[in-house]
């Protein structure tokens, strides 16, 4: 019986949304924006040496459709990508009106997002005063740091000592819409930090704020470093995904890294967590054990947090071929019937402006019993595909392409 493997590597778009024009770094409208695109053109020129060099390699990808997803999305060159495809391979559109984790993931899964998110206006202070007054509230606190838009490495830096001392929470948000709360594991407490985010997040869900999201940190001034403990409290989603038609259908649906949080555990039957190199021996354990029948639904994020948003591309660059290079011994051990589907969520382009993510088309690419190019399709043209390879009725409004 089939099984399938949704892989998401977080913000690897291929550029070209045709709606980029409305959405925004700063003032620097995403048009233009081209993540793989602009990365494999800075290798190939010699600027993405940090760590790493030459042209971007990534052979098993790129032999499955990647650089021809690229070059179909965006009509990029793509300097080191000259496979000829063997796998399944295109370019998916998103519709919803947002270029964040959560809108990505559920339209994937067959649900575009029903309404406007709501998002933070970037000045400081940028919360809303009952929004401050229920923090402090929660939290027993006299005041918050932060209130602002800002980088989360950068933000726990500048406020991290003023927050051990104090014990006022940093509460900051960026270009998507989410909250987040970064506090330290053992002068604050890991718990209490989870507690006042799983507290305060039906007050933001019901402002259709997408995502409150804890950010725990540990060390000394100068050192501090973000801990693995992070947690989203997320919307729950306001239909059935693709996570709920498999377990509808009787299959087990295993997420792998923040695939839980993001859809509020609906549709999860269990989840392992941890840093990108320990969530791919994850999946190559998903590979050997899953069920027939079943879904691993793994999302990739470290493309995104480490690389993307701080805008280095050498070190965006050593991930993908990291990642890239993982891959022949899972892809080896797939039965004949089996299908892996790598695609993405949004874009984080490393070298544009600003810090947030990029809206462009994200490439879907796979293997297993199918190959050949399927064009440009719909973000929810995945789910409904996916959940025709393995005999599950879709819900949503995508059309399969297998």
């Amino acid at each position: 019986m089939a099984r399938a493997f949704l892989v998401v590597m977080d913000s690897v778009g291929i550029g070209g949304a045709p709606d980029a024009d409305r959405f925004f770094n700063g003032d620097v409208a995403d048009t233009g924006a081209n993540t793989l695109g602009h990365i494999a053109d800075a290798c190939a020129a010699g600027r993405a040496e940090e760590g790493r060099s030459g042209p971007l390699k990534m052979p098993v990808l790129d032999g499955l459709g990647l650089g021809a997803a690229a070059r179909l999305a965006s009509d990029a060159e793509m300097p080191g990508f000259t496979a000829e495809p063997v796998g399944l391979w295109g370019a998916a559109t998103e519709v919803s009106p947002g270029k964040d984790t959560p809108s990505g993931h559920w339209e994937l899964a067959g649900l575009p997002v029903p309404w406007d998110w709501t998002y933070f206006p970037d000045r400081s202070p940028c919360f809303p005063d009952h929004l401050v007054e229920e923090v402090k509230r929660i939290a027993g606190v006299e005041g918050i740091l932060g209130n602002r838009h800002a980088s989360g490495t950068v933000i726990i830096a500048e406020e991290g000592e003023r927050h051990q001392k104090t014990g006022w929470p940093i509460c900051y948000t960026s270009a998507d819409s989410v909250f987040q709360i970064a506090a330290h594991e053992e002068s604050f407490g890991l718990d209490r930090l989870l507690d006042l985010c799983e507290r305060l997040a039906p007050r933001l869900h019901e402002m259709k704020v997408g995502r409150v999201i804890a950010r725990p940190f540990i060390g000394d001034p100068g050192t501090y470093t973000r801990t693995a403990n992070r947690r989203d409290y997320a919307i729950t989603p306001p239909g059935p995904t693709l996570c709920d038609w498999v377990q509808q259908a009787g299959g087990k649906v295993h997420a792998i890294g923040k695939i839980k949080d993001i859809f509020a555990t609906r549709g999860i039957n269990d989840v392992v967590k941890g840093e990108d190199r320990t969530l791919m021996e994850h999946l190559a354990r998903a590979v050997s054990g899953a069920e027939d029948g079943s879904l691993t639904f793994a999302n990739f994020v470290e493309f995104d947090s480490l690389y993307g948003h701080r805008r280095d591309v050498s070190g965006y660059a050593r991930h993908l071929e990291w990642f890239d290079g993982c891959l022949p011994p899972v892809l080896a051990a797939l039965r004949p019937d089996d299908l892996m589907l790598f695609t993405a969520d949004h874009g984080n382009d490393p070298s544009w402006p600003g810090t947030d993510h990029t809206r462009e088309r994200v490439p879907v690419v796979a293997a297993g019993p199918y190959s050949g190019q399927i064009g440009q399709v719909a973000f929810v043209d995945v789910a409904a595909s996916v959940a025709a390879h393995l005999g599950v009725p879709a819900q949503g409004p995508g059309k399969r392409f297998i």
